[in-house]
């Protein structure tokens, strides 16, 4: 038994000092998930941000082109970032769907074979880029790993509509969307089949789940990879107030509570020097994590 586990510590032991330090951010591919009616209120302050600690990574996936939004990425990266899809501009299953599985395909592209992760953000997600990588760097990339955190208490158990007619239930956790998630190279191309050439709308619209639900299903039920939780990733369905060690987490949101009205937004302790128009809060996170104040 201890030449067992002797054995089991030095395979971890050997893993550990086998994996980076960090994710290079060129090594890491940023899909935001974005519409044309949200160009000027979520990513402009996403521009003004975050977007400058992963220029080179990030890519803005839309449904209209927009020559300011345009310009406005390019000021900062060189290039233009928006990739126009052919998606509906709605909010609907089909364009969420339509738009995840654009996300993927393009980071399958061979021109993006470079790329060891793909990231999946919306456009009301901060990214801390220092922290991903962080814990990218924890993972080997050849392996298949999918990385998210859940924003409900149990699996989600629904009706498996691929076994009809007959009458299967399945259970499964899948990575909240508006969190974001991250998939490896490894694991990616184990879905190739199922998430290019209209694979993954057409599995969507079969299951009748939202895309990140349905991306769930695929890893847990038909790939068998089980849903790896990182606590980091926030999105805007938690009470985000209550988040604190701004350097440690990965991403942040904004909301407001449907009751109440009242703003679903990190707090902080003393905002001298900040702007007050901030209601994403990104322009604040952004200054205490590094020292870029607007």
């Amino acid at each position: 038994m201890l030449l067992v586990n002797f054995i089991i510590q030095a395979f971890l032991l050997a893993v550990t000092y086998a994996l980076p330090s960090k994710v290079s951010p060129d090594r890491v591919f940023i899909a935001v998930k974005t519409t044309a009616k949200f160009h000027k209120t979520r990513l402009e302050p996403v521009l003004n941000t975050w977007y400058h600690t992963a220029p080179e990574s990030t890519y803005f996936f839309t449904d209209a082109t927009d020559r300011q939004t345009e310009q406005l990425a390019a000021s900062v990266s060189g290039r233009n970032p928006l990739i126009v899809t052919d998606c509906p501009s709605d909010h609907s299953r089909t364009a969420l769907s339509c738009k995840l599985e654009a996300e993927i395909g393009h980071f399958l592209m061979a021109e993006h074979d470079n790329k060891d992760w793909f990231c999946h953000l919306d456009d009301d997600n901060y990214l801390n880029t220092p922290a991903l990588l962080d814990m990218l760097a924890r993972y080997p990339s050849s392996q298949p790993w999918y990385l998210g955190k859940v924003s409900i208490p149990k699996k989600l158990e629904v009706l498996d509509r691929l076994q009809l007619p007959e009458k299967k239930t399945v259970k499964f956790w899948f990575a909240t969307g508006g969190a974001g998630f991250c998939i490896s190279r490894g694991l990616a191309e184990k879905m190739r089949p199922f998430v290019v050439d209209g694979k993954f709308q057409e599995l969507s619209d079969t299951i009748r789940l939202p895309d990140d639900v349905t991306m769930g299903y695929l890893m847990e039920i038909l790939l068998k990879i089980p849903l790896t939780q990182v606590s980091l990733f926030h999105s805007h369905l938690e009470p985000l107030r209550s988040i604190k060690d701004f350097d440690k987490q990965i991403t942040f949101s904004y909301s407001k509570y449907e009751d109440t009205l009242q703003d679903n937004v990190v707090e902080f302790e003393g905002d001298n020097n900040l702007i007050d128009n901030d209601p994403t809060r990104f322009y604040k996170i952004h200054c205490k994590l590094f020292n870029q104040c607007f």
